[in-house]
């Protein structure tokens, strides 16, 4: 995107927002009495939140964006009608009553906004045709996977009766950061963990994938690894607990909208508090004197000053672009030095399908299912690192996704980043037919579980790893960023001991996943430690409330969908479908 310092969003801003007025951002005199200058870089889900809390907590912010649209990972497209939702499975907070709600409620992320709520969090098919469904509710998931393995009854009452203890929690740490909290917050936390310390530490010791090799049903073991659409790989049975127990709260749904309706509200929520947003702003270093960032340069050579930068954008790109790899700490310098290009260390790239056809499937099709591929299936996905393929019958998800009389699917497989890349580098045209036989593979899959749905196929829309990167700035297409328990550890020391902070270097943060980990919520609570942090710098007090907003959203709040880059249609093999290049959809994390 070219460079453009001017404030100007590609689409209208949002019903009721306010034209901002402030400094002049090029001009280093400051004035007896100015508010405090914060420069965030990146309109994502944890720069907005950044500029939305500095806003409340009377500090002036500006928030630079590369792209056209806000939200980063949490956005959408549209073609012929049928909107591509790029990033939400399900959000954590949906539900009133809890801290995380409460985030989303002062980012004005909810507002007007019904929740779609399912009953079960995926279904597994393998290529035999059995299913196992994983219902929210603890007693009917133990009643259906004792039906389906009861030679596994002990396993399956122990994993469902630990869910029904985490179901009776609350834990939300999204409001403060460690060094921040007083004796109450860590009493009030303590008063929670202690009493399950058993529980957290037996499930927290526990991978899933060791725990799933003890079933001695075979769908069951490969499918409680992909109750998360597909297997990351290495979590413990914490997070597959915990966000089942959410869902079964009614804490864990989608909101209506779905991704760029939930980055559509933040922005209209930032705009009213007075902030100031550019698009086709692309930031190309931070300006540092005497050991302190002042500011930033963009690409066109514009600068712009500030009292404090918070770089809300891609990791790596902050740290060895845009501060040319002069800074860190020994958080930062192991999670990207040693942890970044080990296996299994980040998440992979992800290659998705939307599918957009005439008609629907019938009521009773699950609302999400991973297919356990065959080895021939496996073999004809290009890049494939697993066996296995997401459904998602979107249009289920939110009214208005597809137009009147059609629906939408997004079918989705782990892929590796470099096989995609390194085509789209060097050999355009067989990166373009690898796109076209994933379209094919697609439909004629579909075609197979669904007789008659491949003639009413209108429309494929196949991004790569290569074009999630392109489009959002994640390095190498990481969807979440981390996933280890090692880069678990070091995001919590980087908040608790750095203060998301370099060493060396003032007047600058970090926020975003790369801070905080993988999911909304947490991208979201970074911009609130941030801020939190810069008010007992500033000496301001922390302000945060609800936006108050209660008129009904309306998708035409989407706004406008830039025209992204079309493609060259697929073979005649494959009638009326066309693979363009999109960005590819963002798996959810373990707390989304």
């Amino acid at each position: 995107m070219p460079a453009d310092s001017g404030h100007r969003p590609e689409a209208p801003a949002p019903a009721g927002a306010k034209s901002p007025v402030g400094p002049r951002w090029e001009a280093r005199a400051r004035g007896p009495g100015d508010k405090p200058r914060v420069i965030v870089i990146g309109a994502g889900v944890a720069g907005l939140a950044s500029g939305c809390y500095g806003q409340m907590s009377g500090m002036e912010t500006r928030i630079f964006e590369k792209h056209v649209l806000p939200g980063g990972c949490c956005t959408a497209w549209s073609r012929q009608g049928y909107i591509f939702d790029y990033c939400i499975e399900w959000l954590n907070g949906t539900a009133a009553g809890n801290d995380a709600n409460r985030v989303w409620r002062e980012l004005g992320a909810l507002d007007g906004k019904s929740i779609r709520l399912f009953d079960s969090f995926n279904t597994v098919s393998d290529e035999h045709g059995r299913s196992v469904t994983f219902y929210n509710d603890p007693d009917r998931l133990e009643r259906h996977l004792i039906e389906l393995s009861p030679v596994d009854a002990p396993l399956i009452r122990q994993f469902c009766a630990d869910l029904h203890r985490f179901a009776g929690m609350a834990l939300h740490p999204f409001l403060k950061p460690p060094p921040l909290e007083n004796w109450r917050d860590k009493y009030a936390t303590l008063r929670q963990v202690l009493p399950a310390f058993r529980l957290f530490w037996r499930n927290g010791a526990t991978q899933m994938n060791d725990f799933a090799d003890r079933f001695q049903d075979p769908l069951l073991r490969r499918g409680l690894r992909n109750i998360f659409f597909q297997d990351p790989g290495n979590f413990s049975l914490v997070p597959y607990l915990y966000n089942i127990a959410e869902a079964h709260n009614g804490n864990v749904g989608f909101p209506q909208g779905g991704s760029l309706g939930l980055s559509r509200s933040i922005e209209s929520r930032y705009l009213e508090l007075g902030g100031r947003i550019d698009y086709r702003a692309r930031v190309s270093r931070i300006l540092v004197e005497n050991g302190r960032a002042v500011g930033i340069e963009l690409k066109n050579g514009e600068r712009h000053y500030a009292d404090h930068v918070i770089a809300a954008c891609d990791g790596l790109t902050a740290l060895r672009s845009l501060l040319d790899g002069k800074y860190g700490n020994p958080r930062v310098d192991k999670l990207y030095d040693q942890v970044l290009d080990r296996p299994g260390e980040r998440y992979p790239g992800v290659v998705s399908a939307f599918v957009g056809f005439e008609g629907d499937l019938p009521p009773d099709t699950p609302h999400s299912t991973t297919y356990l591929l065959s080895a021939e299936d496996a073999a004809a996905l290009p890049g494939a690192i697993q066996g296995s393929l997401v459904v998602q019958l979107r249009s289920r998800y939110c009214d208005g996704f597809a137009p009147p009389g059609h629906s939408i699917l997004h079918c989705t497989y782990f892929s590796d980043y470099d096989y995609w890349k390194r085509l789209r580098s060097s050999d355009r045209k067989q990166y373009w037919a690898l796109k076209r036989q994933v379209a094919e593979f697609v439909r004629d899959f579909l075609e197979r579980r669904h007789p008659g749905l491949g003639a009413r196929i209108r429309l494929v829309d196949v991004g790569t790893p290569a074009s999630t990167e392109r489009y959002t700035g994640n390095y190498k297409g990481a969807i979440l960023a981390w996933k280890s328990p090692e880069a678990d550890d070091l995001m919590a020391d980087l908040v608790k001991k750095d203060r998301m902070r370099l060493r060396g270097l003032g007047g600058f943060s970090m926020a975003g996943h790369w801070v905080g980990g993988g999911g909304l919520i947490r991208s979201a609570a970074t911009g609130r430690f941030a801020i939190q942090f810069l008010c007992r710098e500033f000496g301001l007090p922390f302000k945060a409330w609800e936006s108050g907003n209660t008129a009904p959203w309306r998708i035409e709040q989407l706004g406008h969908f830039p025209q992204l880059d079309k493609g060259p249609p697929l073979e005649r093999s494959v009638p009326k479908l066309r693979a363009v290049e999109s960005p590819a959809p963002i798996a959810t994390a373990p707390v989304a």
